[in-house]
């Protein structure tokens, strides 16, 4: 499945989707904050997501319920590589440094990183 970036309206309709994993067509508007797009205009965007392999559906009578087919992990590892390969290089280390100067994490939080960092170098050991 192609993961390459989702436009703005369809990563707002992929997010309603991962939150409440199936849904009908006033589903997924509900979830939308006002001032609520039009129907027609969400029908017409899960029409085209559906034809990329992004959504799929199942018919319920003359209703659709649709689905995520693209995996909000799969995705969110695509971008996050995307903006590794594209800004630092192809480095891990390098993003994960700017990261961390760069986004005033408190001492608690960088605590939390240095926690995490640990735990995956040990499980990376075993």
């Amino acid at each position: 499945m192609d993961t390459k970036q989702l436009n703005k309206p369809e990563l707002q309709i992929m997010k309603c989707l991962w939150e409440i994993d199936k849904g009908f067509l006033k589903d997924i508007v509900e979830q939308f904050p006002e001032p609520k797009p039009a129907y027609t205009t969400i029908s017409t965007l899960l029409g085209r997501m559906c034809d990329k392999g992004y959504v799929g559906f199942e018919k319920l009578g003359r209703d659709k319920r649709y689905f995520p087919l693209l995996k909000k992990n799969v995705y969110s590892t695509a971008q996050i590589k995307s903006v590794i390969n594209n800004f630092f290089n192809g480095s891990p280390t390098l993003f994960a440094s700017y990261f961390t100067k760069n986004t005033d994490l408190s001492i608690e939080e960088l605590k939390d990183l240095k926690g995490l960092l640990e735990e995956e170098i040990k499980s990376k050991k075993e």
